[in-house]
């Protein structure tokens, strides 16, 4: 099951892409990524509303929330610089660079949190290295 919602995943990326660089074009693109993060944090919040999932909320640790501190300052970073990008470059070379971020997880997954790296998932990595040095390079 993980994989329909990994493939969702993707299709909304790219439509969050296409959708992004349309809206940014006339407006700040800090601007732009405040708007999006607001709609963000309001469907979450209710997501998690409806659900009765914010009943949770006392029983996080101090390392997880630190963790998804972190993780959303890194968030915040990717935004900014990925609408910046999309307002000076074209979404069809951005969003398969900002793609480049699927072959640094593998290797940092496998250098921080001792997950196996095989061959075939090695290669897949080294092949989407190799396709953002062809976008980039001239």
């Amino acid at each position: 099951m993980w994989w329909i919602y990994a493939l969702l995943s993707a299709a909304f990326a790219a439509l969050t892409a296409i959708f992004a660089k349309i809206g940014v074009a006339d407006i700040p693109s800090n601007l732009a990524t405040a708007i999006r993060t607001v709609i963000i944090l309001i469907m979450a919040w209710a997501i998690v509303l409806a659900r009765g999932e914010f009943k949770s909320m006392g029983a996080i640790s101090k390392h997880s929330m630190l963790f998804l501190v972190l993780s959303g300052l890194a968030t915040g970073c990717s935004w900014i610089f990925y609408f910046k990008a999309l307002q000076v470059g074209q979404v069809s070379q951005v969003a398969p660079v900002d793609k480049l971020s699927v072959a640094l997880t593998i290797i940092m997954a496998a250098v921080f949190l001792h997950e196996a790296l095989t061959w075939k998932t090695a290669i897949g990595a080294g092949l989407i290295i190799a396709g953002t040095l062809v976008l980039i390079l001239k």
